[in-house]
């Protein structure tokens, strides 16, 4: 019997192989309105990264590597784990990223080693036709992932609810980052940071351990 949160992965799946068979390995390809949004977006995942001798990330919703590349400009020798439901995504970040032996490319939503931190882009924004409770749910699921993935912090960042109302959309989620944000704080560390300050219709949350 299929399960609730494989049948949400099953139809955000399909969605984003959409998105990248229309608009090839871009940030339109991955949803986002373009490269400038996504270099802020990505600047406020790394803040969560404090750098050390054999550094390792792992990308939940890696897409087509484009958040690897950002960070390998700031952290050459990382090692990267990318994984992503959306198997044409995973094809495309191989051919982009080639056959280099500090990253790991995985189709899948449950990384399988850990990683010093645990970064996640843009996956809590596509919720369909999802009530918006169930979706609720799945987040609350997947930070449970983050944190276990991770043994120095995670960070990951959801639409708000703060979003200007003519510019919201029917098939994305909002979440509200006080209720995540004392989720977090609750049932992970006693450090996090919650970023609702740059520029976009959208929030950052660092969590450190």
């Amino acid at each position: 019997m299929e399960t609730k949160e494989f049948s949400i992965l099953g139809d955000v799946a399909r969605y984003y192989e959409s998105t990248l068979a229309i608009h090839g390995e871009t940030p339109l390809g991955v949803d986002w309105n373009g490269p400038d949004s996504q270099r802020v977006r990505f600047e406020q995942l790394a803040r969560a990264i404090i750098p050390k001798a054999d550094l390792s990330v792992i990308d939940l919703g890696c897409g087509y590597g484009a958040l690897f590349e950002h960070l390998s400009e700031r952290f050459p020798d990382l090692s990267y784990q990318g994984y992503d439901i959306c198997s044409p995504m995973i094809d495309a970040a191989r051919k982009r990223l080639g056959s280099r032996e500090n990253v790991s490319l995985n189709v899948g939503s449950e990384p399988s080693t850990a990683a010093d931190y645990a970064l996640a882009s843009g996956i809590f924004n596509i919720c369909l036709e999802r009530k918006s409770s169930d979706w609720h749910s799945y987040i609350l699921s997947t930070l449970d992932t983050l944190h276990s993935a991770s043994r120095c912090g995670f960070a990951f960042n959801a639409l708000t609810i703060y979003s200007d109302p003519k510019r919201k959309r029917p098939h994305l989620h909002y979440s509200d980052p006080c209720v995540i944000f004392d989720y977090c704080k609750r049932h992970y560390s006693n450090q996090v940071a919650l970023l609702h300050d740059y520029g976009l219709f959208e929030f950052t949350i660092i969590v450190r351990k």
